[in-house]
């Protein structure tokens, strides 16, 4: 099912200012000088070419775009490689038998967009491949230079099979982080509200450990819990569960950077009375168990 028109202006929303941090743009930086690979973050339902006008873009791939059929063909593989990487990074080869990758990025349950990078090859490039993609650009009625195009194609970067997956297992950990920091803003974000908006927050923000109730910070701002309620999700996009389930979340994330605490013992100092409700929330928020994070953050997966 394809997200409504308001979840796709979220993800783009969020997309962009996750594109404008300090970190996406290191990272960035990063990833194209140490591997000379294409890098980009896309929102859902971003229908357009992921890497065309980069500067780490394939020669190869920069000239086949600019004809219409192979240019629609870059792009459905584009949105196959997307359907299928809602839940885990997905591999996809093109008509030319490039490939390319997506490794979503997911805040909870929900998804917000696409690390994508490619546009290489598995095996070295052979002669007999270049005809038959040559043969199917011609049958499109392209008009390209095909002497740059096999010039380009021989030249087209390749990686064993290994070290792809490496580089995507970098993209991987990398997605990890800015589901973290897509959190982390939509909570900052209630911070630009109104006044009584912001009380609400700072009162969350120093009560959260406590079992503080919906009602209890209505009062504190002079409102109906109904009315509050709905003040609450209007300017925050959230509801007032939702919110106090982030911060404390984001609490108990930065407990856990403690290698010697357990995973109980932040969820109660976090605010959280069942360890069943916590298992439940912090799944549902940051989109994996709490005790899978937690080893994850101190590099004790298990093989």
């Amino acid at each position: 099912m394809l997200p409504s028109d308001s979840k796709a202006r979220e993800s783009r929303a969020l997309v962009e200012q996750l594109q404008k941090s300090r970190i996406y743009r290191d990272y960035e930086r990063a990833f194209r000088e140490t591997t000379g690979l294409p890098i980009s973050l896309r929102s859902i339902e971003a229908f357009n070419l992921p890497h065309h006008g980069d500067a780490k873009e394939n020669p190869f791939c920069a000239l086949i775009a600019q004809t219409n059929h192979s240019c629609a063909a870059c792009l459905q593989l584009q949105r196959s490689v997307e359907e299928q990487a809602k839940l885990k990074p997905k591999t996809l080869k093109c008509f030319a038998g490039l490939c390319d990758s997506a490794v979503p990025v997911r805040v909870g349950e929900n998804l917000i967009g696409f690390l994508q990078t490619g546009q290489i090859l598995l095996h070295t490039p052979e002669k007999k491949e270049f005809t038959k993609t040559t043969q199917q650009l011609i049958s499109w009625g392209a008009k390209v230079d095909l002497k740059r195009l096999e010039e380009s194609y021989f030249h087209t970067r390749v990686l064993t099979r290994k070290q792809y997956e490496s580089i995507l297992r970098l993209l991987t950990i990398f997605a990890q982080h800015l589901s973290t920091l897509s959190n982390q803003l939509m909570v900052k974000a209630a911070a630009e509200e109104s006044p009584v908006v912001t009380k609400a927050r700072v009162l969350i923000a120093e009560r959260y450990a406590e079992e503080i109730s919906l009602a209890q910070v209505a009062r504190a701002v002079n409102m109906s819990a109904f009315y509050f309620c709905k003040i609450f999700k209007k300017a925050t996009g959230m509801t007032f569960t939702d919110y106090l389930a982030r911060v404390r979340v984001e609490k108990i994330k930065n407990l856990l950077l403690n290698p010697h605490k357990r995973v109980s013992e932040a969820a109660y100092e976090a605010g959280f009375q069942s360890l069943s409700q916590f298992n439940r929330v912090f799944r549902r928020i940051a989109g994996e168990a709490p005790t899978t994070y937690r080893e994850r953050l101190h590099g004790t997966e298990r093989a």
